[in-house]
């Protein structure tokens, strides 16, 4: 018999058996009340209460021999599918090799773990933030903008150079300069709702926040504490020596981003009929200014290994010189403003070489901070240091 029919089909007869049981026991009732109450039928039930009462043995029999039976075959399945589950996880478990690039975990590693449930509601979180916090939100309805996390964070965070997680887990608590302060992973995740989701933060004890850091972990299995796997993050591009072009970005996305992206900048719907559209790019329904993918190198980088649609780091559509342009050109459009000027860079001269918003550390404008050219400012930091 197949092995998922044998466990329902036992428990059916064990159930029928039981009834059978009850209605040996009625009938048996039913004699011995006879017998009691009618003297002379007494030696005429005799024979029936005999009967009976085997049966009532057999039917107690064959239950405890099917219940025992039973309780062995679960435990031995059990015993089965937990061995076979281990071997699968070893098997899969990722072996850390600096020199390759990083690879999310098997899926499969998330859905047999103990904390299978609340991953892989943090990989829901990811990919479909919208469902949970947008203007139907089942959670916290019109909280953040028109964006997922997966539009920054492509293939829920997974995607090599795609800005994924895979560095996280193993990198935080991470002092970081932009706030000057030892950031822990719940402070890292808001601040992509405060400024890439444009939102307001969670709160940290929240079933949400938990389970996007379980997700988050999760992808940073097999990572040793403190490195920082190839393929983490964004691609760096080399600058321009020159500044980045929005004019000549504005023709690139016309060609290149406007079919998904909408000539508008809004994001157009899907051609798999399930309502979601793609990123709007500028907006109010956009990130904000305080964003990372604001800062010009960091979206070139983004733009070099995913975009447009196919692109990937070992296959990149666009050369270094259209990336930067395209960011000049999208991070020029409109957009909500910088919500944390006055406490982000506490020390300037920690700013990146492509922080838009003065003051800074040197005496370059901030149009070449925002636009270029940024080597004479690259050069300018190094001596700083």
């Amino acid at each position: 018999m197949d092995k998922s029919l044998y466990q329902p089909v036992m428990w059916l007869v064990l159930g029928a058996l039981i009834v059978g049981l009850m209605v040996v026991n009625g009938w048996l009732a039913w004699f011995q009340r006879k017998a009691m109450t009618e003297a002379c039928l007494k030696d005429a039930c005799a024979q029936q209460l005999r009967f009976l009462k085997s049966a009532r043995f057999l039917l107690w029999a064959f239950i405890g021999v099917l219940f025992l039976g039973g309780i062995a075959s679960w435990y031995t399945a059990e015993y089965t599918a937990r061995k076979e589950t281990a071997a699968k996880r070893k098997n899969l478990w990722p072996v850390y090799d600096p020199a390759k690039i990083w690879e999310a975990p098997d899926l499969f590693l998330a859905q047999s773990d103990d904390n299978a449930k609340l991953i892989l509601y943090g990989r829901q979180l990811i990919s479909n933030t919208q469902d949970y916090f947008g203007p139907e939100g089942i959670v916290r309805p019109h909280s953040i903008n028109g964006l997922n996390c997966q539009s920054c964070h492509l293939d829920a965070g997974a995607k090599a150079f795609g800005n994924n997680y895979f560095a996280v887990s193993s990198t935080y608590p991470l002092m970081r300069a932009r706030s000057g302060t030892l950031e822990t992973i719940p402070k890292r995740v808001n601040d992509c709702f405060e400024r890439s989701l444009n939102g307001s933060a969670l709160d940290t004890t929240s079933r949400e926040m938990q389970a996007i850091i379980a997700y988050i972990q999760f992808l940073g299995t097999g990572v040793p504490k403190g490195a920082k796997p190839k393929g983490s993050g964004l691609v760096e591009v080399k600058p321009l020596d020159r500044p980045a072009d929005p004019a000549k970005g504005a023709a690139l996305y016309t060609g290149k981003c406007a079919s998904c992206h909408g000539s508008d900048g809004q994001g157009v719907a899907m051609p798999d009929g399930s309502g979601n559209h793609y990123p709007p790019l500028w907006g109010a329904r956009s990130y904000n200014q305080a964003a990372g993918l604001f800062r010009l190198s960091r979206f070139a980088g983004y733009i070099k290994a995913n975009m447009p649609f196919g692109a990937t780091f070992e296959n990149p559509q666009l050369s270094d010189e259209e990336c930067w342009d395209l960011a000049a050109f999208v991070n020029s459009q409109p957009r909500p403003e910088h919500p944390f000027l006055a406490a982000d860079w506490p020390k300037i001269e920690k700013k990146p070489y492509d922080h838009p918003f003065g003051p800074f550390a040197d005496s370059f404008p901030e149009q070449q901070h925002k636009f270029g050219p940024f080597e004479p400012i690259i050069a300018f930091q190094k001596n700083l240091k």
